[in-house]
């Protein structure tokens, strides 16, 4: 049991802002656990899809949300269609359903405060991480870049996997993902007051890393010690 409560970093930002990179670098820097909650949303839509059904669909959105339990959501978050465009604009739909928020706020919560194998801190990455989930957190930070430059990531990361990818169309899902997300009524995407704003448009991995350590030292004492 740690003696002090865990400590919290908490990352926001848009789809292909390079915020999973980031806190998954930063989690093994630290010692951290690494919590991506735009997978819980992403299983939640990816159930829905499995289904049959429509992600747009409130009351479907929130019975999936609800009935999730540990072992399906270890299966969808291991599954690799998780990671795939339709999954992605399905966790947008249904991210929007306020009880569908609700049934994921919690787990959230709990990771937070009680990291996984006694890890002395929690790194979460998602959308409302700063403004809602944890608003506590000591360093948060919002990761942003140009609609363009991410969804040219987002290309190059599809085509990796070896997934057809238009640019235009990537595109253009993008522009309609961060008004979505930017304009729903619970939760909006938007940084926190206190968050550190890093546009990585012209960064790369390492720039965006060192800069995000150099804040978070400023934050958090003690791990500017260990840093």
């Amino acid at each position: 049991m740690n003696a002090s409560p865990p400590t919290i970093i908490a990352i926001d930002g848009p789809a292909a802002s390079g915020k999973g990179t980031l806190a998954r670098r930063l989690a093994e820097y630290y010692g951290f656990a690494h919590l991506d909650t735009g997978g819980l949303y992403r299983a939640v839509g990816l159930a829905v899809l499995r289904q049959g059904g429509d992600p747009a669909d409130s009351a479907q959105a929130i019975k999936v949300a609800q009935a999730l339990d540990a072992a399906q959501l270890a299966g969808l978050m291991a599954d690799p269609a998780l990671r795939s465009e339709p999954a992605s604009d399905a966790a947008s739909k249904v991210a929007a359903v306020p009880a569908v928020r609700q049934a994921l706020y919690d787990f959230q919560r709990r990771f937070a405060a009680a990291p996984p194998n006694g890890a002395p801190g929690a790194v979460l990455d998602g959308r409302d991480i700063g403004t809602v989930i944890c608003p506590e957190a000591p360093a948060k930070l919002f990761i942003t870049a140009s609609a363009e430059v991410r969804a040219t990531r987002r290309v190059q990361e599809l085509q990796s996997r070896g997934i057809t990818a238009i640019y235009a169309a990537v595109l253009e899902d993008m522009k309609s993902r961060d008004a979505r997300d930017s304009q729903r009524e619970v939760a909006p995407l938007k940084p926190a007051d206190d968050a550190f704003l890093l546009d990585t448009s012209l960064l790369n991995a390492d720039q965006a890393f060192e800069k995000a350590v150099s804040f978070i030292s400023t934050k958090v004492s003690a791990l500017a010690e260990n840093g």
